[in-house]
C-alpha cells in the first residue's frame, strides 16, 4: 500500500517524462506547421540561378528611404493556371507583327504564357497600371531606339496602352520607324529602328581606300563608330525617356561574313588600321554612341540601356535546321547548357553581349534594364514554327508574352527613378 510519502513523490518523479513529452509535441507541431508552409511540387516554380555578373553603377534604381533596391532580375517563373486577373491585351491588337502573334498563328499553349508570372527573389513586381502610366507620364515622349527586339518591347507597351486608351494618332516622331500618340494624356512613344546603333551601310573599294586595298578588302560594310544611325539621330532631342539596346547583329556572320563581307570600322571618315574584330567594334560604337547621347540628350532625360534578349536555338543556329520546341521553361541546369560561356553553344551570344554592355556602361548615367538571365528559361515563349517564316523563330517573341514582364520591369524602375529625383 503506498503512503502519503510514496504519493507525494510521485509527481516529482514524472516532471522529466512530461518536459520530455512537451518539447517532442512542439517539434512535431513545428515540423508540420514548415509542410503545411511549403508549396507543393505542382506548384513549385523554376528557380533562378544567381549569375556572376558586374552591373555598372547605377544599373539598379535606389529605393526610397535608404532601403537596399531590389534586383528584379533574379527570381523565379510561377505558373498559376487559376490566374484570370483582366487580359493586358489580346491578339487582336493590331500593331503585334503576323509572326508574333501566336495566338493568331496557331500555336499551342500561346493563351497560356501570360499565366507565367515573374516573381523577383527579395520584393515584389507590382501588375502593370495602364491608365496609371498613362497618368503619370502625361506630356511625356518615350523612344525605343534599337533592334527588332526593341520593337518586341515596343509594340507589348503600345498594346497594353491602347487597350484602355483608344484615341491615339499614328506618326513617325524624330525619324521614326512608328509612333503613335495617346491623344488624352498627349503620351508619345516610338520606335526607332537601328541594328548596330552606328552608321553603316555597304562599302565597295575605290581609288581613296588605297590602305585597305592594300590589305586585301574589295567589299564589305563600313560602320562609322562615331556617327549614329540617322534613324535616331534626332531621338535624344525629342525624347524624355530613351530605351536603347543593340547586339544581335554584332554576331551574325551570315550577314558580316567575316570573309566576303567584313565590318570595316571607320572613324571620323577614315578607316581604323588594323581592321578591328565585331567585338572591338562594338566597344568603340558603345561608347561613342552613349557620349552622343550624353551630349544631346535634353535635360532630365532618363536612359535606359536594356541587356541582351537570348534566342534558344536547339540542334543548330536559324539557317541550321535550329529548333524551339520546348512548351516549358527551362529547368536550372538547361539554362546553363544552352547560355553557358564555357560550353560555346549557338546562343552564347547574349552573355557575351551584356559583358560588352556592362563594361561600357559602367559610371555611366544610364540604367540597366537587365533581362536576360530571366528570359534564358523561357524557351517556350518563342513563336516557333508558328511565326510563318521558313525557319524556326526562336529569337523574336510571341505576343502577349514575355516581354510584358520586361515592361513590368521597366515601369518600376522608370517610378523608382523618379521618385528618387
Amino acid at each position: 500500500m503506498a503512503t502519503a510519502r510514496d504519493l507525494r513523490s510521485k509527481p516529482n518523479s514524472l516532471l522529466p517524462l512530461l518536459s520530455l513529452l512537451c518539447f517532442v509535441s512542439l517539434l512535431l507541431a513545428l515540423s508540420l506547421f514548415r509542410r503545411a508552409a511549403s508549396p507543393t511540387p505542382a506548384a513549385a516554380s523554376h528557380q533562378t540561378l544567381e549569375v556572376k555578373r558586374h552591373p555598372p553603377a547605377g544599373a539598379a534604381a535606389t529605393g526610397g528611404g535608404g532601403r537596399r533596391p531590389c534586383d528584379y532580375s533574379v527570381g523565379s517563373w510561377i505558373y498559376d493556371p487559376s490566374f484570370e486577373s483582366p487580359v493586358r491585351y489580346d491578339g487582336s491588337c493590331k500593331e503585334i507583327f503576323k509572326g508574333w502573334n501566336c495566338i493568331a498563328g496557331g500555336k499551342p499553349g500561346a493563351r497560356d504564357l501570360g499565366k507565367w508570372r515573374w516573381k523577383p527573389a527579395a520584393c515584389d513586381l507590382p501588375a502593370f497600371d495602364p491608365v496609371g502610366f498613362l497618368e503619370m507620364n502625361r506630356n511625356t515622349n518615350i523612344g525605343f531606339v534599337g533592334d527588332s527586339l526593341n520593337r518586341n518591347m515596343f509594340v507589348s507597351l503600345f498594346c497594353s496602352l491602347k487597350k484602355v486608351s483608344g484615341e491615339v494618332k499614328k506618326w513617325r516622331p524624330a525619324g521614326a520607324d512608328r509612333g503613335f500618340t495617346f491623344l488624352r494624356y498627349n503620351l508619345t512613344i516610338a520606335y526607332h529602328r537601328t541594328n548596330l546603333l552606328a552608321r553603316y551601310g555597304r562599302w565597295s573599294a575605290n581609288a581613296d581606300d588605297g590602305e585597305l586595298v592594300s590589305l586585301g578588302y574589295k567589299e564589305g560594310y563600313r560602320v562609322d563608330v562615331d556617327l549614329p544611325e540617322g534613324t535616331w539621330a534626332a531621338a535624344p532631342q525629342f525624347h524624355d525617356i530613351l530605351i536603347f539596346n543593340t547586339g544581335h547583329w554584332w554576331w551574325a556572320p551570315s550577314k558580316f561574313d567575316p570573309i566576303k563581307s567584313p565590318m570595316l570600322f571607320f572613324r571620323k571618315g577614315q578607316p581604323l588600321i588594323p581592321p578591328l574584330k565585331p567585338d572591338i567594334g562594338l566597344d568603340l560604337v558603345l561608347e561613342n554612341m552613349m557620349k552622343y547621347v550624353s551630349k544631346e540628350a535634353k535635360s532630365g532625360t532618363i536612359k535606359f540601356f536594356r541587356t541582351q534578349s537570348p534566342r534558344h536555338f536547339e540542334g543548330g543556329d536559324w539557317d541550321q535546321g535550329g529548333s524551339c520546341p520546348r512548351s516549358k521553361p527551362l529547368l536550372p541546369e538547361q539554362v546553363e547548357e544552352l547560355f553557358g560561356i564555357e560550353n560555346n553553344g549557338t546562343n552564347v551570344e547574349a552573355r557575351l553581349v551584356n559583358q560588352h554592355l556592362y563594361k561600357a556602361l559602367k559610371g555611366s548615367d544610364f540604367h540597366v534594364l537587365d533581362i536576360t538571365h530571366l528570359s534564358e528559361f523561357r524557351a517556350d515563349a518563342h513563336p516557333s514554327t508558328f511565326g510563318g517564316k521558313k525557319h524556326d523563330d526562336c529569337m523574336h517573341w510571341c505576343l502577349p508574352g514575355i516581354t510584358d514582364t520586361w515592361n513590368d520591369i521597366f515601369v518600376i524602375l522608370l517610378t523608382q527613378i523618379r521618385r528618387s529625383r
